[in-house]
């Protein structure tokens, strides 16, 4: 029925103007992609952005970064069916809290969107692109806010919201022990008290109103910071993604180097079940031992691994790369070898001195039953515009929300601009292979993806 109401759409757009093709950027955008795939640009920027969602008749919705004012979303629409936004407008009549506001997913004909503290709702409209119903609340963080401070969600098939509550400290450091010597290891509170409710993913029920944390049951714990968090059709499961945590070499130089701080730890991709405990932040995982090893602040030294209670992560990621989204595609557009594969918007680093940023790219990962069947694939690169990044600040543009249309084609956003990328592909599905990965992978050697050399080795 979704799909015959976007044909049908589709078909009054085909028909009422006499501009139907779309219009694909010669350079895609900035944009690398694999062989066969082109993009292009549905909006230069609608302003600094978090989350994006797309609805089933390709109007787009987005999540702005504001911590001041009202109309805290934008709604773009391309009337005339070329692949750009020719309508955009501002909505949410609501008072934007902060810059961590980010999530924004359709669920049900419901928008869902959320400030820093509190999670909102509108039903669309699909002859209006802004919704007009009154704006509900769904949910009320009772805290002030805090670092981390992203209210991501995703829904199950039983009516369940599942939202982010992450850690707003590092490793949950006490401040007032360890750094009375430039050598000593920096302490951890012990038992960590953000654990009581922070550091953690809760489970509601998304059609009540009003909701406060008493309302909802603490799903998982241990998990520091989640901004991509998505609800697994396929195999009926809650994945996300998590940041791992920073700052080894500067919390125990005995232990680690200036390059174990750039690489170390691992950003984590995990698989989530009720009353799982990812470890935070008591322990770290190390995607080069594939072993989750307990935190310098809590008695690790770089080798002593951490008890078994801790789950580990179905798939180790690059340190300090930011995934900041997480999506299975599900279309048919794409080759074969994407089908329920993983999609990770990684928004980039920010604190690997001296070595050079890393990441700033669109990530594939193919999976197979709800496990990784393969490596992380670099999908799509080119947005910092720049290989060398010495600071965030010298990157044009930051990956940051995914979105699928209903065609199967996949919406990218950046957070500094807010601009707006549609990849499509467009060549021959039966005849693609790894031939058509192979300018992709060799832009693998580039320095904000390959792995850095260490300066020792290269110093003499």
């Amino acid at each position: 029925m979704r799909l015959f109401y976007y044909l049908f759409i589709t078909f009054l757009m085909l028909s009422c103007s006499d501009k139907v093709e779309l219009i694909f950027n010669n350079d895609n955008g900035g944009l690398f992609l694999p062989k066969g795939f082109q993009a292009l640009v549905v909006h230069d920027g609608v302003g600094q952005s978090r989350h994006i969602a797309v609805n089933d008749n390709g109007d787009i919705y987005v999540k702005l970064r504001l911590d001041y004012g009202r109309n805290g979303n934008v709604a773009l629409r391309d009337n005339n069916g070329d692949g750009k936004a020719e309508i955009i407008e501002r909505f949410g009549d609501y008072p934007n809290d902060g810059r961590f506001a980010t999530e924004m997913k359709i669920n049900d004909g419901y928008i869902y969107y959320s400030s820093e503290r509190v999670i909102y709702r509108q039903k669309l409209n699909h002859k209006k692109l802004v919704p007009d119903s009154p704006v509900e609340v769904i949910l009320t963080d009772p805290f002030p806010i805090r670092w981390h401070n992203a209210k991501s969600i995703a829904f199950d098939k039983q009516g369940s919201m599942y939202v982010t509550f992450s850690g707003f400290t590092n490793s949950c450091e006490d401040m007032t022990k360890g750094y009375d010597d430039p050598m000593a290891t920096v302490l951890g509170r012990d038992p960590c008290d953000e654990l009581e409710l922070l550091g953690a993913i809760w489970k509601f029920d998304k059609n009540k109103l009003n909701q406060t944390l008493t309302d909802g049951n603490k799903y998982s714990t241990g998990v520091r910071s989640v901004v991509g968090i998505t609800w697994n059709n396929e195999v009926n499961q809650l994945f996300a993604v998590n940041h791992g945590r920073d700052y080894l070499y500067n919390h125990a130089p005995k232990f680690y180097s200036e390059w174990d701080n750039a690489v170390l730890p691992s950003d984590e991709f995990m698989k989530i079940s009720e009353g799982d405990d990812f470890g935070w932040p008591y322990t770290y995982y190390d995607h080069f031992k594939s072993k989750r090893l307990v935190a310098p602040e809590y008695g690790g030294d770089g080798e002593k691994l951490a008890s078994k209670k801790f789950k580990d992560p179905i798939f180790g990621l690059p340190a300090h790369w930011a995934p900041n989204d997480l999506l299975f595609y599900t279309g048919e557009m794409f080759p074969e070898r994407y089908k329920n594969g993983a999609f990770i918007a990684f928004h980039g680093s920010t604190n690997r001195a001296p070595y050079p940023q890393a990441g700033y790219v669109v990530g594939f990962i193919p999976f197979n039953n709800g496990i990784p069947s393969g490596e992380l694939e670099i999908f799509a690169d080119g947005f910092a515009g720049v290989d060398v990044i010495k600071e965030m600040k010298d990157a044009n543009y930051r990956p940051m929300g995914l979105a699928q249309g209903l065609d199967g084609s996949l919406y990218i956003s950046d957070s500094k601009k807010g601009k707006i990328w549609r990849v499509l592909y467009t060549g021959n599905k039966a005849v693609f292979n790894n031939e058509n990965l192979e300018n992709m992978q060799l832009r693998e050697r580039l320095s904000h993806i390959k792995m850095p050399i260490e300066i020792k080795d290269i110093v003499k």
